[in-house]
């Protein structure tokens, strides 16, 4: 019944979580961050999961730019940790960003999910990340060729869950919002989104978080595996 399939790419199909510690602890020991007051790779990757939520957060509210993310983010890190020195905070930005979309670990199934589908439909990305770096963990992950269109915050000036981005996404691949679906692990972006926009959703909830829910999605999975059953 869909002539168009939308995927989240953050924490639904790059591995978000193991790909960050990775890059987080090769920057830890690269700058001996141990020296500088910060205890273990562990304290600063829990750490930084905290301050980047926070930040990303704002983002998508439009209450802070990327350039304000992508400056603040290992200054306030620091400070939580007790480390005032921030001499090198702007060259740890670049090394985390650098090398963590560099790393190729997907989330279970991923692969086998995408073969199955790739011949069947047209496969998209609707993503709050920024194009340069989606791009880059995509090709590094080995699933870029999978996709048609790259959907952001950039190229389509909204960001999820504006209806916008939806909005932007059915025009550019000429399809019916009901004529589609969006798979994504975010309830309140990915979900709630494109919900609004009149899309069918499935929620990826490898984790079975509890939340509160202002409807029911059309499906909920998880593992994505699952996939093969619903499309």
């Amino acid at each position: 019944m869909y002539k168009h399939l939308f995927f989240d790419l953050d924490h639904t199909l790059w591995d978000h979580n193991t790909n960050s510690k990775l890059a987080l602890d090769e920057v830890y020991q690269h700058y001996h961050l141990q020296e500088l007051g910060i205890s273990s790779s562990a304290q600063f990757y829990l750490t930084f999961n905290e301050v980047n939520h926070q930040l990303w957060d704002l983002y998508e509210q439009g209450k802070i730019s990327q350039s304000v993310l992508r400056h603040e983010r290992f200054r306030m890190i620091f400070s939580r940790l007790g480390c005032h020195d921030h001499s090198l905070c702007d060259e740890i930005t670049e090394r985390y960003i650098h090398t963590s979309v560099r790393k190729p670990h997907l989330l279970p199934n991923t692969t086998k999910v995408l073969d199955y589908l790739f011949p069947k439909y047209p496969l998209h990305i609707i993503t709050n990340g920024f194009i340069e770096i989606q791009e880059v963990k995509m090709s590094f992950g080995g699933i870029k060729h999978y996709f048609r269109e790259i959907i952001t915050s950039q190229n389509s000036g909204y960001k999820k869950p504006d209806v916008g981005i939806f909005e932007y996404a059915l025009d550019l691949v000429g399809a019916k919002a009901s004529e589609c679906i969006m798979i994504g692990d975010s309830f309140q972006s990915d979900i709630v989104g494109a919900n609004k926009a009149g899309i069918d959703t499935v929620f990826f909830n490898p984790d079975g978080r509890k939340q509160e829910r202002t409807f029911v999605p059309k499906h909920e999975v998880k593992d994505l595996i699952e996939l093969k059953r619903i499309l």
